[in-house]
């Protein structure tokens, strides 16, 4: 499933760096994806936005099998 995660993000990352930030995946462990939030997106008011919204929203869509994506 890690595989299979690093290719979904990989595909949303660029739109991260278009605004600065990133994102690199820390860890996947029963259906939850740990990644941390790197760039721009460190102390954005709006990162936790990105995270529920962008990236969450866009692993679970494509992997049917992520519960729930955190930040470290």
């Amino acid at each position: 499933m890690r595989e299979k995660v690093e290719k979904a993000l990989d595909k949303i990352k660029s739109a991260l760096q278009a605004h600065g930030g990133d994102v690199e995946l820390v860890d996947v462990k029963d259906g939850v994806v740990t990644v941390r939030l790197t760039g721009a997106c460190v102390g954005c008011p709006m990162s936790r936005i990105t995270l529920k919204n962008g990236v969450e929203r866009a692993l679970k869509a494509e992997i049917p099998e992520v519960k729930k994506v955190e930040s470290i």
